[in-house]
């Protein structure tokens, strides 16, 4: 309490002493037929009195720190702005109120079905089948060919779209072979539904590998005479070389193709240093924009094994004609509309619902599989055709044409962070645009997903 404060509360109770005396005197002379009077001299006193005491009730109360009044106040969940005082409390919250949201790390290992468990055996095989160029038609292509492991393709190539033999061009970009064990839809038309059948659709791709069935693929094989013990070490109740084992073999070897310990994940997991203050910046903007409408779960794909609803969606959902015609989105009209697309219920699946109804097929927009995110920053190019360079770019497509943001070169002020601790999420950014910064915060967000490599046998 300050001296001023002091002062005035002293003063306050002289007056309330005086006051009190003079009552006192003036109940003496009143004589005790006069009781209406000395009625009248007590509740003017108490009057006088209760008066003093509020005086000095909010002198001392206003002088007390506002962190004490919070103390006494009914609690509620309270929200912070990102202020530099606060950072440690609001951009560093307890990682399993965090993780009891629905942000979730990657699981260590992949799971694998029933009727076809992972073993050391298994992976050795579909390791040497994988690296194989002689399993294509003119022996120049592997399935490593088009999904390099490595740091600078990830599990992609690195082109627009893939290379095929005798040089021919694909018309799809390669997706990243990285973290597919966690897909439940497979290819950019979901038409996969495991990594059993995944593995040998590039076999048998006349624009891929080539080979004119799988009956000629388990021909190649057995000439190779290395792969007769590799078999039988790798399915000794059933050592036959098919297709049928070729694909649980390939398989084995892709489940273990997994990148968890990203920085995004030891975040989740408790390391508070694993994200700077612009990723989780990005990440509260990722979650505010929508994205994760789409993109969820700890593989950041609704077609993941995780639960996710359909898997697929309409892109684009909002077409806009400056991105449009600069890379040619709808010059592929992806995937048949599915069943699972028309009871769609979400805003995208309603808007896609309509153009499909409303349009002809020559002018349908395509229907595609929700790539996983995991790696997205080591696999461009980008998008089903492959035809944006940069991850910013991206970005900004996403935001503009599947989620109908406006984009802005111009720093806002409300961009502001909040975090509310009990529900262990981020509060929602109104921004009205999504300007140039906020696009790099949401890349370095993505950049944070980048998980170590796997190591190859």
């Amino acid at each position: 309490m300050s001296s001023e404060n002091i002062e005035l509360v002293g003063y306050t109770s002289l007056l309330m002493l005086a006051i009190t005396l003079v009552i006192m005197g003036l109940m003496r002379e009143l004589a005790p037929a006069q009781k209406s009077q000395w009625f009248l001299g007590i509740a003017l006193g108490t009057g006088v009195a209760a008066f003093a005491l509020k005086i000095i009730f909010v002198v001392t109360f206003s002088a007390v720190s506002i962190p004490f009044l919070d103390l006494i106040r009914e609690p509620q969940s309270r929200s912070y702005s990102a202020s530099a005082e606060l950072d440690s409390q609001i951009f560093r919250p307890n990682p399993i109120q965090l993780n009891s949201g629905q942000w979730q790390a990657l699981p260590l290992v992949a799971p694998s079905p029933i009727d076809n468990p992972t073993t050391p055996e298994k992976i050795a095989l579909g390791q040497t089948l994988f690296f194989d160029k002689r399993l294509s038609l003119d022996n120049t292509l592997a399935c490593a060919s088009c999904h390099e492991i490595n740091a600078d393709k990830a599990g992609a190539d690195g082109s627009s779209v893939s290379t095929g033999i005798y040089g021919q061009q694909g018309n799809r970009n390669a997706p990243t072979v990285l973290n597919a064990a966690f897909q439940r839809l497979l290819f950019w038309d979901g038409r996969a539904k495991s990594l059993e059948q995944q593995s040998l659709g590039p076999f048998i791709n006349p624009v891929e590998m080539g080979m004119p069935d799988l009956a000629s693929l388990e021909t190649r094989v057995k000439s190779l005479p290395e792969y007769s013990g590799l078999f039988e070490r790798a399915f000794p109740d059933t050592p036959q070389i098919n297709s049928d084992n070729i694909a649980k073999a390939i398989a084995a070897f892709e489940r273990t193709l997994i990148t968890p310990n990203s920085p995004y994940d030891r975040f989740l997991q408790g390391d508070q240093q694993a994200l700077t203050q612009k990723q989780i910046r990005g990440m509260a903007l990722f979650q505010s924009l929508g994205c994760r409408n789409c993109h969820s779960g700890p593989n950041f794909s609704d077609a993941s094994i995780f639960g996710g609803t359909s898997g697929y969606r309409i892109f684009p959902a909002n077409p806009k004609v400056q991105f449009e015609q600069k890379y040619q989105f709808g010059s592929d009209i992806g995937f048949t509309i599915p069943e699972t697309i028309r009871t769609d219920e979400t805003a995208a699946g309603r808007i896609g619902q309509r153009r499909l109804i409303n349009q002809d097929s020559a002018g349908k927009p395509g229907v595609w599989r929700i790539p996983s995110l995991r790696n997205v920053a080591r696999t461009a190019p980008y998008f089903h055709n492959g035809s944006v360079d940069t991850l910013e770019e991206a970005v900004r497509i996403m935001a503009s044409m599947q989620l109908d943001k406006r984009l802005s070169e111009k720093e806002l002020d409300d961009k502001t962070v909040l975090w509310t601790g009990a529900n262990g999420g981020f509060n929602e950014i109104t921004n009205r645009a999504l300007s140039d910064n906020e696009v790099s915060e949401i890349v370095a967000f993505l950049q944070a997903l980048n998980g170590p490599l796997p190591k190859l046998q």
